[in-house]
Parts: C-alpha cells; sequence; structure tokens
C-alpha cells in the first residue's frame, strides 16, 4: 500500500516547466507549461494552432509537434462547468491531440541569431 501512496506523491508533485511557442518568423509568441513538453503542446493545440514549436525555457532544447482539436461528445460524468460549456456547442467540447514530430537543439540563445529553418515543423517521414 504504501508504494501506491510514493508513486500518487511524486506524480501529483512533478515540476512544471515553461515553454515557449515560437512562430515562424522565430519571434516568441506565448508561454505555456507543464510537466512535459506534450502537456504545453496540448494546450497550443486546444486554441486552435496547428504548427506548435516549442522552446524550453532555460534550455536550447526544441519540441516540435503537429496538433489539431475536434468536437466530440462531452463524457457523461463530466463536471458541471464542461457540461455548461457543451450546452453552446450542442452537447460537443473540443478535445486537443498532439503528435510529436521531433526535437532539435538552437545554436545561439538568442532566437533571433538562429537559422530561419529551425522554426518550421519539420515534415513527418
Amino acid at each position: 500500500m504504501t508504494t501506491a501512496k510514493k508513486e500518487t506523491q511524486s506524480t501529483s508533485s512533478r515540476e512544471k516547466k515553461n515553454f515557449g511557442l515560437i512562430n515562424e518568423k522565430g519571434e516568441e509568441v506565448g508561454t505555456y507549461s507543464g510537466a512535459q513538453p506534450r502537456d504545453a503542446a496540448l494546450k497550443a493545440a486546444n486554441r486552435g494552432i496547428t504548427n506548435i514549436v516549442l522552446r524550453e525555457k532555460g534550455t536550447k532544447k526544441l519540441h516540435y509537434f503537429n496538433g489539431r482539436r475536434e468536437l466530440v461528445p462531452a463524457p457523461a460524468n463530466a463536471p458541471e462547468w464542461i457540461k455548461k460549456a457543451a450546452a453552446e456547442n450542442k452537447g460537443k467540447i473540443y478535445k486537443a491531440n498532439v503528435e510529436k514530430v521531433g526535437t532539435a537543439t538552437l545554436e545561439y540563445s538568442e532566437l533571433e541569431r538562429n537559422p530561419k529553418s529551425l522554426f518550421k515543423v519539420p515534415s513527418k517521414k
């Protein structure tokens, strides 16, 4: 029983990281947080962004994602606030989905010094 308790504690207290959303011009246009890059990418995808390039703050790492959101029926056991939001959309809610395409490392800490090709989501192989 103690091992299950330890697992719960470690997952609930995961350290949050900040990720900067980078547009194709190499400018940071937003900040999202999450324990993993995927968490931040899901938040960006839920706002309708499809080509997602995230820079992990404090590092030179770039994470590339393809994102989408679709209208799906609200689950029956959803909290009241979700059901209220779904009522405005004929009982449906937006659900985000992302697929990681790859990673890269910046050459320079300053975004504007890096080649612009780094800020485009690579095509899937």
